[in-house]
């Protein structure tokens, strides 16, 4: 009999310890397997921690350790799910980020392969069965039958399903003619691109990639202004480790800039790339997964998950637009990908190169200290100029247009301008949806989320209003729900009220938009960006998502229709987050032959973040920031942990916050600041109230076993529900 120690489904914190149950049965299970259990008198799937052989009976067994033993009701997996160093990943990763382990494995993990109950109905391996010829007599064959024969004899082998008749066949098989064969087949089928050979680098190309290559630092910050081709350094250097036996793992941060990606590295590496991010099917992730942990590929481009892929003797990892947010998980294990990064290059004794125009103020303050190696690209290819940049005032009367409350003159006259000549144009407005509240003009009831109570978005392609928060959805009321008024008054702007306002201004001009909703049809971001790129479009209109990365050469204009929407956002990255979105939003004008040209509308000319967003002045923006930041101290300048409490019932998380609070205070006053508890920007989502703590601190060490306990005893209250952010991006 063996005896399991295993970790449940469950992603509590409560829960984040070994079950022990007993296994009689005859399939071979062994650490690392997922097993299905009884839990709580439901089914459930646990992933094996360890497994011991016990002479003993399951009555000694509860009579010594004073609890009743289940047994396993099955073993799912025919090989351990992770090797090695994903398996001390996941103890690394749950003690740096205070998480339930079983967490972390449902993150690293496809669906298929997911310690969860769902994955058992999730794809599995999918075959193609063959017919391969086992001998070529036609003795007492018909003759249908032996043209059938001939056919397989000549064509060496051919696929069951091109096999016409299933009689025919049959009597083949059974006569030992012919034989069924079966291969894996993948679901991914990836772009057949040209193979490119390597371009010449620039002089500073090659100085950044020598620089990498030869010197003994792990951690690389590549700084390169918008056009100075930093993806052609990261070709070369994975060329470098590839010709090696290594492999190298390519993130880039959102799945919009994934295609492209994969297609520079495809034409480079033909054959050798594999990719990985959320909008793969659960087959197509499984397929992917398992080509990657059978060593199949050298590469593999994805966005923030594809950290985890099961890569073997990793050389190489690039994080490029390291700077963006969404390298980080917002759901628990609050992981960034950049600090995971870090764990497994010091496995492999790997290079990390963290790629940005405008460096997080925490990587460029490592580099600065020394513990990054510091490398430049400060001018773009072949010496091409930097776009010419406006700043429009939109609180000037005489900048407004009075056919337009979005376009400002200077706006709209460039925009006739670079359509007059041919040339594309991108505009982004980091808002989707139509218009971003709507109200009563009787009684001034605004229409709010029930859940999260805050406003809701109009989206006037389906007629709906949507919480961006929690996607609550619900139809666009035609009266107001408190007086009956049908005076409804729609405010603000988005992405889709751009679109229709660009066509109402330039009639039959193309136009394509690019944001969350438009993307949540499959693999609709590649064909928005390639139906751009061959120019069946005049102007691409998006978030935040169309300013990083892209390459359009025949984009001469860019828009920034409202750069300060998120400098009135609470948080201490406002200003760092604008100016990032300026500069990269700035950098996709001009990057063919002609010249480039930004506008920026703003309500916030004089702000520094705009200013230098617009003149792409990081180093000015990094100093008067940072300087900032030191008065607050804030990061770089400490580290920070978030202590979100939740509860249906608002009095409960109250108190618990505030006895929380004075708790910490006690306990480590002296070498951490504990602010709060607060109400968060989103007091209440999906229905539950909520309440934050921030913690700010120099160390670790004399912080961490504080949270320890926080999680010991308030993880198992049932009435509150504890999350822990180390290191978050907001609060």
């Amino acid at each position: 009999m063996l005896l399991l120690e295993v970790l449940i489904e469950h992603a509590a914190l409560a829960l984040d310890r070994p079950f022990s149950y007993v296994y009689r049965g005859k399939k071979p299970v062994q650490k690392g397997y997922r097993v299905l259990v009884t839990f709580n008198h439901r089914p459930s799937v646990a992933y094996v921690l360890s497994v011991t052989e016990t002479d003993k009976t399951v009555a000694q067994l509860e009579e010594e350790r004073g609890f009743s033993f289940s047994e396993i009701l099955d073993v799912l997996d025919e090989e351990k799910l992770l090797n090695d160093e994903l398996m001390t990943l996941v103890d690394e990763i749950a003690e740096k980020y205070f998480a339930p382990r079983i967490s972390v494995l449902q993150a690293m993990l496809p669906p298929s392969l997911k310690p969860r109950l769902s994955s058992l109905k999730a794809p599995k391996i999918a075959y193609e069965a063959y017919v391969d010829v086992l001998s070529d007599d036609e003795t007492d064959l018909t003759p249908k039958q032996i043209e059938w024969l001939r056919l397989v004899v000549r064509e060496k082998r051919i696929r069951k399903k091109d096999f016409r008749s299933d009689t025919i066949l049959k009597t083949l098989l059974e006569k030992k003619r012919v034989k069924l064969s079966y291969e894996e087949k993948t679901r991914l089928v990836l772009p057949e691109f040209r193979e490119q050979k390597p371009k010449s680098l620039t002089h500073e190309q090659q100085a950044a990639v020598d620089a990498i290559w030869e010197s003994s630092d792990s951690v690389y910050l590549l700084e390169g202004v918008t056009g100075s081709g930093k993806t052609e350094v990261y070709l070369t250097l994975s060329e470098k480790v590839m010709a090696q036996g290594k492999t190298v793992l390519m993130l880039v941060p959102e799945i919009a800039l994934t295609p492209i990606m994969v297609e520079y590295f495809s034409r480079r590496f033909k054959g050798r790339v594999a990719i990985l991010h959320s909008e793969l099917t659960p087959a197509e992730k499984y397929d992917e997964y398992r080509r990657i942990a059978r060593g199949e590929c050298q590469v593999v481009v994805g966005a923030r998950s594809a950290i985890f892929a099961p890569l073997s003797n990793i050389g190489l990892l690039i994080l490029d637009e390291e700077h963006v947010e969404s390298y980080k998980q917002d759901t628990m294990p609050y992981y960034h990908a950049r600090d995971v990064a870090l764990m497994r290059a010091a496995h492999f004794n790997a290079k990390v190169v963290l790629g940005s125009a405008t460096p997080s103020l925490e990587s460029r303050a490592r580099a600065l200290k020394g513990n990054y190696r510091h490398v430049r690209l400060p001018h773009r290819i072949n010496e091409k100029e930097l776009p010419e940049t406006t700043i429009v005032d939109l609180l000037n009367p005489m900048n407004l247009d009075r056919e337009s409350v979005m376009f400002s003159l200077s706006l709209r006259q460039k925009m006739k301008e670079t359509l007059a000549k041919g040339e594309q144009i991108v505009l982004l407005v980091n808002r989707r949806g139509y218009s971003s509240y709507v109200s009563c003009r009787s009684c001034g009831h605004a229409l709010k989320c029930p859940n999260c109570d805050i406003s809701l978005t109009y989206h006037k392609e389906d007629g709906m209003l949507k919480c961006h928060h929690c996607d609550h959805v619900e139809m666009m009321p035609k009266k107001c729900p408190e007086c009956g008024s049908t005076h409804l008054s729609k405010q603000g702007f988005g992405t889709e009220k751009i679109e229709e306002e660009v066509q109402r201004l330039f009639p039959g001009v193309k136009t394509l938009r690019l944001d969350s909703d438009s993307t949540k049809v499959r693999n609709r971001v590649a064909q928005v960006l390639e139906s751009f790129r061959k120019h069946e479009a005049d102007i691409l209109i998006g978030t935040q998502m169309i300013a990083k990365g892209h390459d359009f050469p025949n984009v001469t204009l860019v828009g920034i229709v409202l750069a300060d929407i998120g400098l009135t956002l609470p948080s201490y990255r406002s200003a760092e987050r604008t100016f990032q979105l300026i500069t990269q939003a700035v950098g996709r004008a001009g990057r063919g032959d002609k010249k480039g040209i930004a506008v920026i509308q703003t309500y916030m000319p004089t702000h520094y973040a705009v200013t230098l967003g617009a003149s792409q002045n990081y180093e000015t923006f990094f100093a008067k920031e940072m300087a900032m930041r030191k008065i607050q101290q804030s990061p770089p300048y400490t580290y920070l942990i978030g202590i979100t409490l939740s509860s249906k019932d608002e009095d409960t998380v109250v108190s618990t916050a505030y006895a929380l609070s004075e708790s910490l205070i006690k306990e480590i006053g002296s070498v951490a600041t504990i602010l709060g508890p607060t109400t968060p920007f989103i007091p209440i989502l999906n229905g539950i109230h909520r309440r934050v703590l921030l913690l700010k601190y120099k160390k670790i060490e004399p912080v961490a076993p504080a949270i320890q306990r926080v999680v010991a005893t308030l993880g198992t209250k049932s009435q509150v529900h504890l999350a822990i952010d180390v290191d978050p991006i907001d609060f």
